[in-house]
């Protein structure tokens, strides 16, 4: 009986999909020379995960999976709603899913952007690279192909993340992300010198608010979170960069990007060379954060030729950290409302987090999971001391 190309590859890559996932629990038979003990690096959201990754890479697995196997867990999570099943949706109720993929020892790379209905675009990605002669597939197409090759449909947005937009929907759709930006000569933040609502006006809303997510159905212990997420919509992604004991590195990066977004918007995570980048004779890095200002400075790759150029990981990231502050003519009020996070693995197991300031809005400061045989969470080096605002801007006096 012939068999089509198509049929072969719809075959192959089922097969690929169902063995991938089963591979964290596997382990070579033979014994693996170990030239060095491995380092994985990852966003504080990978915490509870990076023992699996750990625990594959360590074995004599391959530095890719045991990433993916770090970052499957975010995008698995219901209740983490910045990655995966249970993402923040765009302001017509989609979620839409990027990430990408690169492998050291071949020096290839996958990505997706755009994604929806499939939950785990990490491994979408790596089925681009596996299964297809492309680096990049985006929308309806790139959800088709997963569909194609035996990823199921699944329907992403959650109870949670429907009751959330519902919620922004009906109190905060007029402060959107039409713009314009900060980079945008018309951009300006309110000033002594106009009208502000003042806190308690805020607190009033807050209460309003309140009282809407209640008759929304939003559980009581869900409220508050989903008020901050309207006003302050968030930027969740993960990154996971990879050194094995034989010195082999892989990186990945996977986000349903910002919440409320424009449809179509792709920021920095699928982007090879700004959200991701790994080059197996330098390092690996990744990014979390602007997503828009990374693309502009190709985050990832440059980091990796600063490392080529005899800069250490925290140097390195720290240079572009300034490049991004230069292109705002390192105008603070503007900057505020800029974050990024780098994610630095060098090749000889040297790591850093570095981030452009010490952390959230909120009081938290910026942290990085590492496991080189003891899992911890690191707080990154800062180039600015203070916390950024989330963006959009609201006014003086806002609650949260």
């Amino acid at each position: 009986m012939s068999v089509s190309r198509r049929q072969f590859l719809t075959a192959a890559a089922l097969s690929f999909f169902a063995l991938g996932l089963e591979a964290q629990e596997n382990k070579p038979s033979g014994p693996v020379k170990m030239a060095r003990k491995p380092v994985l690096i990852c966003a504080a959201n990978g915490y509870n995960y990076i023992d699996r990754g750990y625990g594959i890479v360590s074995g004599g697995g391959d530095p890719l999976e045991a990433g993916l196997s770090v970052v499957r867990g975010p995008e698995d999570d219901p209740n983490d709603h910045s990655v995966g099943l249970g993402g923040l949706p765009n302001e017509e109720g989609v979620v839409e899913l990027d990430s990408c993929c690169m492998h050291g020892p071949s020096q290839r790379a996958g990505s997706v952007g755009g994604v929806h209905d499939i939950k785990n675009v990490s491994l979408l990605a790596r089925a681009v690279m596996e299964h297809t002669g492309h680096v990049m597939l985006v929308g309806d197409n790139a959800t088709k192909f997963g569909l194609e090759i035996g990823f199921p449909r699944e329907n992403l947005l959650t109870d949670d993340s429907r009751k959330m937009w519902i919620l922004w929907k009906e109190s905060h759709s007029d402060q959107d992300w039409w713009g314009p930006g900060p980079d945008d000569p018309r951009w300006h933040v309110p000033t002594e010198e106009q009208p502000v609502p003042t806190a308690e006006y805020w607190q009033r809303r807050s209460r309003t608010m309140e009282a809407l997510a209640e008759r929304l159905g939003i559980p009581p212990e869900l409220r508050q979170q989903a008020i901050r997420n309207v006003f302050y919509p968030p930027t969740g992604t993960i990154h996971c960069s990879v050194l094995s004991a034989k010195g082999e590195m892989a990186g990945t990066t996977t986000t349903s990007g910002l919440a409320w977004k424009v449809p179509g918007r792709v920021g920095d995570s699928p982007i090879i060379g700004a959200g991701c980048y790994t080059d197996q004779e330098v390092g690996s890095a990744g990014a979390t954060g602007s997503g828009e200002e990374n693309i502009k400075v190709c985050g990832a790759k440059s980091i990796i030729e600063n490392m080529r150029h005899g800069m250490s990981p925290e140097e390195a990231g720290m240079d572009v950290l300034r490049r991004i502050a230069h292109n705002y003519k390192n105008d603070m009020t503007r900057l505020r409302y800029i974050d990024m996070t780098y994610y630095i693995l060098r090749k000889d197991g040297a790591y850093a987090g570095v981030s452009l300031w010490t952390g959230y809005s909120q009081g938290r400061p910026h942290k990085y999971a590492i496991h080189d045989g003891t899992r911890r969470l690191e707080q990154t080096a800062a180039l600015f001391e203070g916390y950024s605002r989330e963006w959009p801007p609201m006014p003086k006096g806002t609650a949260y």
